[in-house]
């Protein structure tokens, strides 16, 4: 069974990626989340982050230059 099956459900990203997709550190990443600027759902020990969430915080965060 794969994710393309269920098209309507979150694709969820691991803290390194969305770190590499921000180009931040992962700790900021972590103190995203801490702070409740980033949505997170906790697996075991780690956290995963929806990319529709991802999309939402740098949504709220852009502002046009010039």
């Amino acid at each position: 069974m794969s994710m393309a099956q269920f098209p309507g459900r979150a694709q969820y990203l691991t803290v390194a990626e969305v770190a590499a997709t921000l180009r931040v550190s992962t700790m900021t990443v972590y103190r995203l989340i801490k702070s409740g600027d980033l949505a997170a759902v906790r697996v075991g020990k780690s956290y995963r982050l929806a990319a529709d969430e991802v999309d939402r915080y740098l949504a709220r965060g852009f502002t046009e230059a010039g």
